[in-house]
């Protein structure tokens, strides 16, 4: 996140080692020193150590500070640009369910500043070895642990539903934003007869699927090592969008992320082993493996669609150009599950269309 100079005092840094933390607005830094300070003796905070720890593509961003009992982080969260109340709300639901998830240990919800626990500074991302799919599988299969256990805590009515409203606004920023603004295409016609077909049904045969508790952006930069080694389970984050949909997401999320593809072999050997422990645990995944394999790729055609129009909006209007780099990689996913279905053949020429592609065989599954 792009920030100006700081205007704060409060911000040093500790010996000269941390970076600065800077702030765009002087009111917003006046009242985060207020409340740091009316914190920092019940919580054993040590202000001068505050420094960057991260920035999502959201108007959150997130500090870090040292603590007696260790670190501590901090969501800075503008009130008029993010609700945090969700947040609040997914993190005790995580806990109960028994997941490793950040402990609020003050809120502010006025000025939307609030503390938390440390998960750690390494998220799996950073652990991965993109070259050599079979050593990443324990820390997949840490993160499958994770996700069952999130999805057998599922009841109805808790969260907001993943219904077929949700599904097709998710769907209209891919013509919105990455065909439209991103590349000048006129979204009517013929080409939006395609889209509303295509997209009809899409959330048809996603919605075919039983619900359970939907992370929604369940991925590797969303997970964290845990900091300390005593504990087993990774870090869960970034789920304050959690809603009840189609039990496909999450794992459809998982193996098709937004920024590392891998072969079919690897994702199939991950996805069959979370059919079997989610089956074994009574989850609705049905019993035949190859027809759920078929519902994460339709709930993976869906959300790869929302992500690239998501990329381009944060591009265009956030200048956030960094999210658009990645957009090859899902046409690569969106082109690589239509073409094995003859219902989205259609969908396949629009793409092939607008993005210059005469189609060829033998391409490799996901990989850009």
């Amino acid at each position: 996140m792009s920030l100006s100079t700081s205007h704060s005092a409060t911000h040093a840094t500790a010996g000269g080692s941390a970076p600065a933390v800077s702030w765009s607005h002087p009111q917003r830094a006046a009242a985060f020193d207020r409340w740091l300070l009316s914190l920092a003796d019940a919580q054993g905070l040590h202000p001068a150590s505050l420094r960057p720890a991260s920035a999502d593509a959201s108007f959150r961003r997130y500090l870090r500070i040292d603590s007696e009992q260790g670190s501590r982080i901090i969501m800075d969260a503008p009130p008029d640009k993010e609700n945090c109340r969700p947040f609040v709300q997914l993190a005790g639901l995580m806990a109960q369910a028994g997941l490793h998830v950040p402990q609020i240990l003050a809120w502010d919800e006025t000025q939307g500043f609030m503390l938390l626990s440390d998960l750690g500074s390494q998220t799996m991302m950073q652990l991965i070895d993109p070259q050599n799919a079979g050593a990443n599988l324990p820390l997949y299969l840490k993160a499958v642990d994770a996700l069952v256990q999130w999805q057998k805590a599922s009841r109805p009515d808790v969260l907001p539903p993943y219904d077929t409203a949700l599904l097709r606004r998710e769907l209209e920023l891919f013509p919105e934003w990455y065909l439209g603004r991103h590349r000048g295409v006129a979204v009517e016609g013929k080409l939006r007869e395609t889209l509303d077909r295509m997209f009809s049904l899409i959330i048809e045969r996603n919605l075919a699927w039983p619900s359970v508790y939907v992370h929604r952006d369940f991925m590797p930069r969303n997970l964290m090592i845990p900091g300390d080694a005593a504990e087993p389970r990774l870090g869960v984050l970034d789920f304050q969008d959690a809603v009840y949909g189609p039990i496909t997401y999450d794992i459809a999320s998982l193996m098709r992320d937004a920024f590392l593809s891998w072969e079919e072999d690897f994702v199939l050997d991950v996805t069959i082993r979370y059919w079997q422990q989610a089956r074994a645990a009574g989850l609705p995944v049905g019993d035949d493996f190859g027809e759920f394999y078929r519902g994460v790729e339709w709930m993976g055609l869906q959300r790869h669609l929302k992500v690239a129009g998501i990329f381009a909006r944060l591009t265009l209007r956030d200048g956030k150009p960094q999210y658009l780099a990645d957009a090859p990689r899902f046409i690569a996913y969106i082109r690589a599950t239509c073409s094995r279905y003859i219902e989205l053949k259609p969908l396949l020429r629009l793409v092939d269309e607008v993005e210059g592609i005469h189609e060829v065989s033998g391409y490799a599954y996901g990989r850009v």
